[in-house]
This record gives C-alpha cells, sequence and structure tokens, in this order.
C-alpha cells in the first residue's frame, strides 16, 4: 500500500461539538466523495487518552466506515490496536519505536506513517522505513498550543527536499495557506499534501471544511 492519499485526517473527538467521532468521520468522508477520487483522504485513529478496549471498539466503527469508501485507516502508535481492527496501518509518535521495528510486526503491506518536526527528522523516519511522514508545526496550530516555533513555507520546502518519501505539512493549515505552501515549492521540493485537526474537526460544518481543503489541494 502507498500513501497516495491528499488530506490526512488526524482525529481528536473533545473537537467534536457533539462529540461524536465518528459521525465526524463519516460527514468528512461523504463530502471527500463529493469532490475528490476514492482515496483521496486517509484517517488516522489519535485518541491517545483511550484504553485499549474504547480504543479498539472505536477503531472497528471507523475501519468499517473507511472501508465503505475506500479510505486508509491508521492507528495512533498501538500496534496491538491496528492489528486486532485490521487497519491499514500505524501512524508512529516522533519518540515511539522505529518504523524498522514497527514493520517487524505490521508485515509489508501495511503503511507505516511518522511524525517529525526538522528536516533531519523527516532523512531519519525516512532511513527507518516509514512509508510517509507528518511534519510540523508549519504554522501556529489551530488546534493546540505547542511550544516549537512554526516552520514556515521555507522549513516545509527543506524537509520536502530532504525526504524520500511522501511529506505531508500539518500545523495551522487552511485551504488559504495551502495555495501558499504550493506557491513556494517546486516539483522536487513540495508537500504530498496536508494533514488536518482542528481546521475540519473544530469546525461548525466539517462537511465543508473538507471540501474546501479538498478543493485547495487539488487546484495546487
Amino acid at each position: 500500500m502507498r500513501a497516495d492519499f491528499r488530506l490526512y485526517i488526524i482525529t481528536d473527538r473533545k473537537l467534536v461539538r457533539d462529540g461524536d467521532l465518528a459521525g465526524a468521520c463519516e460527514a468528512v468522508l461523504a463530502a471527500a466523495s463529493e469532490v475528490a477520487p476514492r482515496g483521496a483522504v486517509a484517517i488516522q485513529l489519535r485518541e491517545k487518552d483511550l484504553d485499549a478496549r474504547p480504543l479498539y471498539e472505536l477503531a472497528i466503527a471507523l475501519r468499517a466506515l473507511c472501508s465503505s469508501y475506500g479510505a486508509p485507516l491508521l492507528i495512533n502508535e498501538r500496534i496491538d490496536v491496528a492489528l486486532a481492527a485490521d487497519a491499514d496501518g500505524v501512524h508512529l509518535p516522533f519518540d515511539s519505536v522505529g518504523a524498522n521495528q514497527a514493520r517487524k510486526l505490521l508485515g509489508p503491506n501495511r503503511l507505516i506513517g511518522s511524525s517529525t518536526h526538522s528536516p533531519p527528522d523527516v532523512a531519519g523516519a525516512a532511513r527507518e522505513g516509514a512509508d510517509f511522514v507528518v511534519f510540523g508545526p508549519v504554522f501556529d496550530p489551530i488546534s493546540k498550543d505547542i511550544a516549537a516555533p512554526a516552520w514556515g513555507p521555507s522549513g516545509l520546502r527543506a524537509a520536502c527536499a530532504a525526504a524520500q518519501v511522501p511529506v505531508f505539512a500539518l500545523g495551522g493549515i487552511t485551504p488559504e495557506r495551502i495555495a501558499e505552501l504550493y506557491a513556494s515549492s517546486d516539483v522536487f521540493a513540495s508537500p504530498a499534501g496536508a494533514a488536518a485537526i482542528g481546521s475540519i474537526f473544530q469546525t461548525s460544518d466539517i462537511a465543508a471544511a473538507t471540501t474546501s481543503m479538498l478543493r485547495a489541494l487539488m487546484r495546487s
């Protein structure tokens, strides 16, 4: 499996106004199906405070939903839950086990994503065997405070140039900023797409936010 999606949705149920994360994810995927090719969106289940059982139950619900829309489903860090729910892969935080160790458990056919926070991190994750990386923050995040300074478009360009794998920009990404990111990139240093949390789940209209992000990505 390849990381061929353009928009990487990272969940945070605490941002969803009615608390229905599965319903919010369905709104994302239904909206995407209207404006983008099948598989243009992937979902990372990242509910770090949940114990194994409720996380697994949520993963099972999202597995069925993602399968119906042809969207890859990845589980944040929990390789056991990913395997039990038959997810398409895992996403490894920066301080987690290496992609090479995760691959031994996951086998050759599942995706492994990795979080990175500098261009050298990106190169290191690729060497370890990550299939794609999320790089950020590019701008100040919408949904959470972070101590690290934002890299800006030039930092993203350096990260993409250092990568041998697809790079997804994270941190304050909006449709307007997507145009800015690609305007400052060239074919050899362009992101594969964008990752989003607050710009999707913190909005009053998740479907409209998804549509706007995808249209901006497809224009880029």
